[in-house]
């Protein structure tokens, strides 16, 4: 039986994503490195959907660990979300980033040529719309990036487009995320970065089980309605599904196809803050900071597409978000 490989499936957007296919009823085989996951969240996957899951650890940059994969098990599309994806920490190791991102990429796509495995759905982000493009970002614009992180999207991008117009066999499916959030419902699986958070929602959790001290903001004078970033907050659930639709889409269109999956409107840090507060039931300790370099005062999507091609939009709420987060953070507060 044909299976589909996921690659990054123990990290957090991977994760719901595996839990989502198998309960659409497709089989599945993760690979992963565990840099920044970890193999509990096979372990929790497997409780949710109460099935098996066949789990390699390994490194896709490593083109024999790739191979044996596709060797022992009948891959005939891939779901592609391993990859760093630190923006500062892109700028301050780029070769990092480059190496790892695009070259581990290029491993997959070779050994995909190679066992004629001619369809992917790729893990990609609203970085890709860069600085000058006005919101909301529509996928026919122009892609540009500010940072590392940034420019290996656009790049895998590019190099998708490429192997589609090479191949008119091949079917790639460029998902643009914006700021996925929240956690499974069950509270088994979430976002658990190791170390410092890097992401807003998770940094707020660990303030409101008391693990770090104060939330900081980046800049309230930007020209929002509240003076904060605004961001297109996307249920990690909603996210998910729109991978499964993805792969449908992608099994029966051939080409390249860049889709944004995010909900179409915007929510400001305060915002995002003050909706966490009711979640959890506390005040969250915050201080407002200087704006980061490189960000931008807003940005979200128009989702058009994804519901005209793919048959799907975001249905969780804010609450829902913030609730679920809550949960996953109260129920494994150390991680998983």
């Amino acid at each position: 039986m044909s299976k589909i490989l996921i690659t990054g499936g123990a990290g957090f957007i991977g994760s719901h994503a595996c839990v989502e296919f198998i309960n659409a009823g497709f089989p599945i085989v993760v690979l992963d490195n565990l840099s920044n996951s970890k193999e509990e969240s096979i372990r929790r996957i497997e409780k949710i959907t109460g099935k098996t899951v066949t789990f390699y650890k390994a490194d896709m940059r490593d083109a024999a660990a790739v191979r044996r994969i596709f060797e022992e098990q009948q891959i005939d599309a891939v779901v592609h979300f391993a990859g760093f994806k630190a923006v500062g920490e892109s700028v301050a190791k780029p070769l990092d980033y480059y190496e790892n991102n695009i070259g581990g990429t290029f491993v997959l796509l070779q050994i995909m040529r190679e066992y004629g495995c001619k369809t992917i759905v790729f893990s990609s982000s609203a970085t890709v719309y860069g600085m000058h493009n006005p919101i909301p970002y529509v996928e026919d614009m122009p892609t540009s990036a500010t940072n590392p992180y940034g420019y290996t999207k656009v790049m895998i991008e590019q190099i998708l487009h490429d192997i589609c117009i090479s191949d008119p066999e091949f079917r790639a499916v460029a998902l643009r995320y914006f700021n996925p959030i929240g956690a499974h419902k069950s509270g088994l699986i979430g976002e658990d970065p190791n170390g410092i958070p890097n992401n807003l929602l998770p940094y707020i959790g660990q303030v409101a089980v008391g693990k770090l001290q104060q939330l900081s903001i980046f800049g309230n004078d930007y020209d929002t309605p509240d003076g904060t970033g605004v961001r297109d907050y996307i249920h990690v659930l909603d996210l998910a599904k729109g991978h499964v639709s993805a792969l449908k889409y992608a099994k029966e269109h051939a080409g390249f196809m860049p889709i944004n999956l995010g909900t179409g409107h915007g929510i400001s840090v305060l915002e995002m803050v003050h909706a966490y507060e009711k979640a959890c039931g506390k005040p969250i300790s915050y201080r407002i900071a200087d704006r980061r370099p490189g960000d931008i005062s807003a940005n979200y999507a128009n989702a058009s597409r994804a519901k005209e091609l793919l048959n799907w939009q975001a249905e969780e709420t804010l609450e829902t978000m913030c609730e679920d987060s809550w949960r996953f953070m109260q129920q494994n507060p150390n991680g998983l």
